[in-house]
């Protein structure tokens, strides 16, 4: 029988993938997001999740067997980012209907659940790397935190299953997403050639030469729909990334390759992407017309305070996967070639030249 999924946050980097995948896998894929994207084979779902009534009227007529929740909205500070945050959540698993079978429910957080908040990312004392599930939550607020207790809550009063998926820093392909490294770095990197500017790499000295990690959106859809299928995944968070590991003195040269330009030798200076292309909007705007792109909105591409709040971390941050790979998860992803694939896909987009 065809299983059906709703994926929260559609239109978004994970949401989108996952969406993506259902599809493909057969699935009957309803996509809820504020301002759907019209995606292949996905049903829109159009609702505000801060919104409760709106939210339990949309999805009125949506019973699913797995949801996918992929979404969150940034606030100005961490204790709003935790009531926003919390509250969609809440009202999501609240609008839905009731199940007449079991029913599991996937969340995606990330990395800050060991490195903590933006207000205080990377500062403090940290768990040891590589990042494994078993360590605790810091002691510190967190809207991570706070989304897994409206899980976990509504786990215990409606009965589905659940699971919680923290991912590294995600590669994937989404117009207006506020935290995209990969096509954050695309724009910079063409900046850099039309302009002749030195292609920096904007981090940390911990960055350039430790050890890291990333995760392709491909990748963590994939353990999205494999933990919604094993039961033995169930009530269970896991980690999840590419599988390897590399550093960026490595990785920049790679993107610098594909961009036909050199990386800059790395002085050990922090140099914020955020500084460097504050002044660009209006040079984007002009290639954006001359070589007829579809985005000439710099700030719906470019996410500069994301990148450079994890190129700056002061730590070498890497993530083990044993207890997904115990289970039987064993998918890899290349994250040079994940970077690639989106290269590849924002230009044939028209989204770079």
């Amino acid at each position: 029988m065809t299983k059906t999924a709703l994926v929260v946050g559609a239109s978004g980097i994970v949401g989108s993938a996952t969406a993506d995948l259902l599809v493909r896998e057969g699935w009957t894929v309803h996509g809820l997001a504020r301002r759907p994207t019209g995606q292949a084979g996905v049903q829109p779902v159009v609702t505000d999740l801060q919104d409760a009534g709106s939210t339990a009227a949309a999805l009125r007529d949506v019973n699913p067997d797995a949801v996918f929740i992929a979404t969150w909205l940034r606030q100005d500070s961490e204790a709003e980012n935790i009531r926003v945050n919390a509250a969609m959540v809440r009202n999501l698993l609240a609008g839905l209907p009731a199940a007449p079978g079991q029913r599991h429910v996937a969340l995606v957080t990330g990395l800050k659940h060991y490195l903590g908040p933006f207000e205080a990312y990377g500062h403090g004392t940290l768990p040891q790397t590589p990042f494994r599930e078993e360590q605790g939550r810091l002691d510190i607020e967190n809207f991570y935190y706070a989304q897994e207790d409206e899980l976990f809550t509504a786990a215990g009063r409606q009965g589905f299953t659940w699971s919680v998926h923290r991912p590294h820093t995600v590669i994937g392909l989404a117009v207006g997403n506020a935290m995209n490294m990969g096509t954050t770095l695309a724009v910079y990197a063409t900046l850099c050639r039309e302009t002749g500017r030195p292609f920096l790499f904007p981090g940390s000295a911990a960055q350039w030469s430790g050890l890291t990690d990333m995760t392709d959106a491909g990748q963590l859809a994939r353990h999205l729909l494999w933990a919604a299928d094993t039961e033995a995944a169930h009530d269970e968070a896991f980690n999840v990334v590419n599988g390897d590991v590399f550093r960026w003195q490595w990785m920049w040269s790679r993107i610098a390759d594909w961009f036909g330009i050199e990386a800059a030798p790395f002085d050990g200076i922090v140099r914020p992407l955020e500084e460097q292309m504050a002044g660009d909007a209006g040079l984007w705007r002009e290639i954006a017309t001359r070589e007829g792109l579809v985005e000439p909105d710099i700030d719906r591409l470019a996410s500069p305070w994301h990148t450079d709040a994890d190129l700056g971390r002061p730590i070498e941050v890497v993530t083990d996967m044993s207890k997904s790979r115990r289970l039987g998860f064993t998918a890899y992803q290349p994250t040079d070639d994940a970077f690639f694939a989106l290269f590849d896909r924002l230009r044939v987009g028209r989204l770079i030249p």
